[in-house]
């Protein structure tokens, strides 16, 4: 025995040590919904299927990524996600025009001979044909150009930069290198350009990239008829500043992507918004740690200190681990990291409310002993559940996308930390406290040398709650009806993430009503055009898809309304994606059910498993029909709030059958009713007193937590109520009348 304590010693010393060394020593990388920034995501659009595959996927990745490093920003990030798509997050960008410009041009890179203007021929500008011998493009001065067939490509294009040049009088300048054939080719290109008088159209080259001319410069008068420009390298001049000139030298040296790429999903946050959102959830943690650590406090006095102590070391683990592991710090995730805590105190309250019946149940109880005995019988309930738990974590991270999935990891970092803080943080400083000799003396100090205020209530009453369980089953009916109607007859109003389009948010200098900002919206071309207002001068526009520019109009029209519009937030889904999230979103809901129920039906049997899904599914509606009723969106955050909340409630679940299994050992002749009802009524302080604990954290998390986690700790509180009540009032006495049944 003292063996196994010293080994749990030394295991939390050695993790409390080491967290804190990684805390000090590893800074965690926060995404870009917190320090600000743009991330694009990118798919690869293959013409035919022999260019498809991860191949041209890594060869584009090589590409962008040589055209983001051009671009100067800090610290930038490209990965690749699936088969065909590619994340960039450039931190910082706060204007992504610019870099999107830059990434979208992904046609072939190509020189062409311009062969006149447009109008000697009496041409007007026409698209790119597919291979086409000669076609038609405005150059930079908007001037319809004939060129003929490209001469070479970006394959040819070694390297190019912009320089300056103060001797010679040529100021900025872009110095081009050709690479194996390009240098004889580029050679033939400007000796046949260079046959034409100088000042004419065709004396000039024309580099095209995406359907435009990027630069059309004329070939110098020096160079002569049919020699060209050798030696594989040239120098463009013009009236360029460093800007032009840079930029410039980025597309030519970018070169062409192997494969046509699209933009299907773009986010731009601003830094504001991120500073916002880490101080308000650095808030609601404190605020509601302080508030549930003095309800345990006062509910368990001494083990219930030791238990706030562990809850500061379960802090820094999951800190440490999510520095460890280079995971990304999300806001979803910052709030699932904040939640963890709620399911922390959940561990504890199992373990005391164990060793308090302990206690209760022995002729000569010691606080030692019933410790003891609570950690385990305590420790099947608490594995079953956090494994629960961590199936919807893992779900998130595997289903989900985005910030989303960060979550997902922050959720399963954290109940994994959890349970080394209750199971082994909080056993050893329990132990140690409560065999001093003070300690000895004074037994009900410790908090567990009493039965406690709401199963003292429980006993003198002594209900029969599953005496009618159809009942409870028709409340439980009356709710899904309700909530069932309010989706049919408000519907789901589908964030931008599922159904596709753009939302943009603004800081304006005053307030402005929606309807008058509706107005002027749809006089300026938006008439679709979702307006909603919030505090502290907060404007939120979703429509369709925009492009860029008139995204850009759209901020004009916002600035001249209100005085200022400051960017707070930019996202752009493609139609395609935002069905693709439906479909994923509608699959990650399917597959959790299938796979609490197996486990469930593994770890218990089917009739307690099925009960269980059948409380899910109640939870799933009634939530959703809240949120239909309420307006609220439907979108990538209120899914992982719908996950979260599959798991909590699983959660009480678990706990309440496996009471149920244990009781059911040891009477096998006692009717199933009277043990449900015994096992509902022992497992009550549990579930009242780790649902106050989660309480006070998502009450802080939704009233501090700002505008961007209001909605996700709203779905959370009522899945917390909706979720408590299911387990005991829906799954219980489903699990009694199919037991009668069968």
């Amino acid at each position: 025995m003292k063996r196994s304590r010293r080994t749990r010693a030394l295991i939390a010393l050695a993790a409390v040590a080491l967290s804190l060394y990684v805390a000090l020593t590893v800074p965690v990388r926060l995404g870009l919904d917190l320090r600000g920034g743009t991330q694009f995501v990118l798919e690869t659009r293959p013409p035919n299927a022999a260019d498809a595959g991860s191949e041209a996927t890594e060869r584009a990745m090589e590409v962008l990524r040589g055209r983001i490093d051009a671009l100067g920003v800090a610290e930038p990030t490209i990965t690749r996600s699936g088969g065909n798509r590619i994340v960039v997050e450039l931190p910082g960008v706060q204007d992504p025009r610019k870099a999107a410009d830059v990434l979208g041009r992904t046609a072939q890179l190509s020189f062409h001979q311009v062969l006149g203007t447009a109008s000697d021929a009496g041409a007007t500008p026409e698209p790119m044909p597919e291979r086409p011998q000669q076609l038609v493009l405005a150059d930079e001065a908007g001037q319809p150009l004939r060129l003929r067939a490209a001469a070479l490509t970006g394959d040819a294009v070694d390297k190019a930069a912009a320089r300056f040049d103060q001797q010679g009088g040529a100021g900025w300048h872009v110095t081009v290198d050709f690479k194996g054939p390009g240098q004889d080719r580029w050679a033939r290109l400007t000796g046949e350009a260079a046959c034409h008088q100088a000042g004419s159209p065709a004396r000039r080259v024309a580099i095209v990239l995406d359907d435009k001319i990027i630069s059309s410069p004329q070939v110098d008068p020096s160079v002569t008829c049919g020699s060209g420009i050798a030696g594989g390298s040239t120098r463009i001049t013009g009236t360029f500043d460093d800007g032009e000139a840079r930029e410039l030298a980025l597309l030519i040296n970018g070169g062409a992507l192997p494969v046509p790429v699209e933009t299907i999903e773009q986010r731009t946050v601003g830094p504001t918004l991120g500073a916002e959102a880490i101080t308000a959830s650095a808030w609601a943690a404190a605020v509601g740690t302080a508030l549930t650590s003095l309800f345990i406090i006062a509910v368990y006095r001494l083990v219930g200190v030791l238990a706030t102590v562990a809850l500061a070391c379960y802090g820094l683990v999951s800190y440490a681990a999510l520095a460890a592991l280079g995971a990304t710090l999300t806001l979803p995730g910052l709030a699932g990291f904040v939640l963890a805590i709620g399911m922390a105190v959940d561990a504890n309250v199992l373990v005391f409310e164990r060793a308090r019946e302990e206690y209760a149940a022995r002729s000569r109880p010691t606080p030692r002993a019933s410790l003891t005995a609570g950690f385990r019988g305590a420790f099947s309930a608490i594995a079953d559940s956090n494994i629960t738990t961590l199936i919807a974590a893992g779900l998130l991270f595997f289903l989900a996308s985005g910030p989303v999935r960060g979550f997902g990891v922050t959720l399963g970092i954290g109940v994994l930390a959890s349970m080394l803080s209750a199971l082994v943080i909080t056993r050893v400083l329990a132990e140690h406290a409560v065999e001093r000799r003070r300690v000895r003396r004074r037994p009900r100090i410790t908090g567990i040398a009493h039965t406690g205020a709401v199963r003292d209530r429980i006993t003198r009453a002594d209900p029969h709650l599953m005496r009618h369980p159809r009942r409870w089953l028709a409340v439980s009916a009356a709710a899904l009806v309700l909530a069932a109607s309010s989706i049919a007859l408000r519907g789901l109003d589908y964030g931008v993430e599922f159904t596709g389009g753009r939302l943009v948010e603004y800081t304006t200098a005053a307030a402005v009503d929606a309807d008058r900002a509706r107005n002027a919206l749809a006089d300026a071309g938006f008439p679709r055009a979702v307006v909603q207002t919030s505090g502290e001068n907060r404007l939120s526009v979703r429509t369709h898809r925009l492009s860029d520019a008139e995204a850009a109009s759209l901020t004009e029209t916002v600035a001249a309304l209100t005085g200022k519009a400051d960017l707070l937030r930019d996202e752009a889904i493609g139609p395609s994606l935002g069905k693709e999230l439906r479909q994923g979103a509608l699959i990650a809901l399917a597959v959790a059910l299938v796979a609490q129920f197996g486990y469930l039906a593994a770890r218990f049997r089917w009739l307690l498993g099925g009960s269980a899904v059948a409380a899910l599914v109640h939870d799933v509606v009634i939530l959703v029909g809240v949120f239909a009723w309420l307006g609220k969106p439907v979108d990538g955050v209120f899914l992982a709030a719908l996950l979260t909340v599959i798991g909590y409630s699983v959660n009480d679940s678990v706990v309440l059958f496996d009471r149920i299994r244990e009781l059911a050992r040891r009477d096998r002749a006692a009717p199933f009713s009277r043990i449900a009802d015994q096992a509902l009524l022992q497992t009550l302080p549990r579930t009242v007193n780790t649902g106050m604990g989660a309480a006070f954290i998502l009450t802080a998390l939704a009233v501090l937590g700002g505008d961007t986690l209001t909605d996700f700790a709203l779905a959370l509180l009522i899945g917390l109520a909706v979720g408590t009540y299911s387990s005991m009032f829906t799954a219980t006495p489903l699990a009694v009348e199919l037991h009668g049944r069968a």
